[in-house]
């Protein structure tokens, strides 16, 4: 009898979302680690939802991985426009479906970015996905450009009218030289493949006016991988085609030119630069702990360890 109802309770799971607290239970001990990884953003999925996610992303960016580098420039879109249009419930296309949610994230950030804008600023965000962001922050600056891969997540209407979508190849930054006040990108360096990573930041770097920031913000490996796979795998193999950790980003950034690189932090209401050589020595430290330990010391550090980083142009260095 309770073997029935293992099954039938098993056959529901396929069917409904996670909401349902049996079904949480089954899933520890059957398919996913949802302990381990809260659903986030995928809490609306079923579990075959997912695992169709999973597989189809998987094999998609097995292509990129395996791709050159000339294969690539067309292919970052391709891959990621046909997930969109098999996964249609993939979260950046139902936040449409949960807009106050959305809108307070967006809001929040906007005031992030505002101390560093003013009216006659440049702004640019790379991997845009909704474009949200960028038509908030359109209201406060003087031109806004969005550069992304992938039109499928970028349809609108009522466009500001000092925005321009630009699509991209995946690595080059297609705007004036010297342009542009401050870069943004969220959950994007992770996405790109690592030959590419470099080429795009040196973009970035050339496209930043004299004085201009760069805030990148992307996972860090410790408490990863923080893509599909992390109900599967313990490390990424979706589309996060590699996740870093602190210091190769700086290195990175260093390499493309930047002379300046900052973590802003925030601690008791007060906004701060934390050292970034302290920061690297603490992930030096935990860096060789098995990966169930090393994910648990870096939790409870990820206000200091997070990749929130911010880099400056100010053109003492050599130009690349």
């Amino acid at each position: 009898m309770k073997a029935d109802k293992t099954r039938l309770s098993m056959d529901k799971m396929l069917t409904e979302p996670y909401a349902d607290i049996e079904i949480r239970e089954l899933m520890k001990s059957h398919v996913l680690d949802i302990e381990r990884f809260p659903l986030g953003s995928y809490i609306y999925y079923t579990p075959r939802q997912l695992k169709a996610h999973y597989e189809l992303e998987v094999k998609l960016a097995e292509r990129l991985r395996n791709a050159s580098k000339p294969e690539r420039r067309e292919l970052y879109s391709t891959v990621y426009d046909e997930l969109f249009r098999k996964i249609t419930y993939h979260p950046q296309l139902i936040r449409k479906a949960r807009p106050e949610e959305r809108e307070r994230k967006v809001k929040r950030t906007a005031e992030i970015l505002k101390k560093y804008l003013g009216p006659d600023s440049v702004f640019m965000e790379i991997g845009p996905g909704d474009c949200k962001l960028s038509f908030e922050v359109c209201k406060f600056v003087k031109r806004v450009y969005a550069i992304d891969v992938s039109k499928e997540v970028t349809k609108y209407t009522n466009i500001p009218e000092n925005f321009e979508l630009i699509i991209s190849d995946g690595s080059s930054i297609d705007v004036p030289e010297e342009s542009i006040s401050l870069a943004y990108s969220n959950q994007l360096m992770e996405h790109l493949h690592p030959e590419d990573a470099i080429d795009q930041l040196k973009g970035i770097h050339r496209a930043l006016a004299i004085g201009g920031r760069y805030y990148c913000v992307t996972p860090h490996r410790f408490g990863g991988p923080t893509d599909i796979s992390r109900f599967f795998d313990e490390e990424a193999k979706g589309f996060h085609l590699k996740e870093y950790v602190l210091k190769e980003i700086y290195d990175l950034f260093l390499l493309a030119g930047f002379d300046d690189v900052c973590l802003p932090r925030k601690f008791l209401g007060n906004k701060f630069d934390f050292p970034i050589g302290l920061a690297m020595f603490g992930e030096r430290l935990i860096g060789n702990f098995p990966y169930q330990l090393r994910r648990s010391i870096y939790l409870k550090l990820k206000d200091i360890l997070s990749i929130r980083v911010i880099g400056t142009k100010s053109g003492k260095k050599k130009r690349m």
